[in-house]
């Protein structure tokens, strides 16, 4: 498993009637603060502030078909040709990254074709690189390069 060393900036957050709100630097818009959406807004900002990636380059929260099942990915990285090089799956802090939350990432995967996949709980994350025909565990989270 791989520890998530988050920047020193944290997601803005707010207070109103209905409660607390996080923003989303991706989609530009408040969402109400779940233990899964503070995992993917902070995650994101690993993702621009320490792996460099380029917001421009990530979709949150977007709708696939996995044959005939609507789903939603919460994370996917494209590379300079808008190709997916990476798709995260985001889950509770209490969530264990096992068989079951991989297996969501690599079904989403059929559609998508990344190279990347990372499952997260917010505190560790599991990663895996596509080698040949299959997906390999590995010890980073790739940085950004000119893709």
């Amino acid at each position: 498993m791989i520890k998530i060393e988050y920047p020193d900036n944290k997601p803005k957050i707010r207070r109103n009637n209905a409660g607390e709100e996080i923003f989303c630097l991706i989609r530009k818009k408040w969402f109400v603060i779940t233990p899964e959406e503070w995992v993917r807004q902070n995650f994101l900002l690993y993702l621009i502030n320490v792996l460099n990636y380029p917001a421009s380059l990530i979709s949150v929260e977007k709708g696939l078909m996995i044959g005939e099942l609507k789903k939603r990915y919460d994370i996917v990285v494209y590379a300079q040709d808008m190709q997916p090089f990476m798709v995260v799956e985001c889950k509770e802090m209490e969530v264990a990254l096992n068989e079951s939350t991989i297996l969501q990432v690599l079904r989403y995967n059929t559609e998508l074709q990344a190279n990347y996949l990372i499952v997260t709980n917010g505190v560790s994350c599991a990663a895996f690189q596509k080698l040949e025909a299959d997906f390999k565990e590995i010890e980073f989270i790739p940085y950004h390069r000119e893709l």
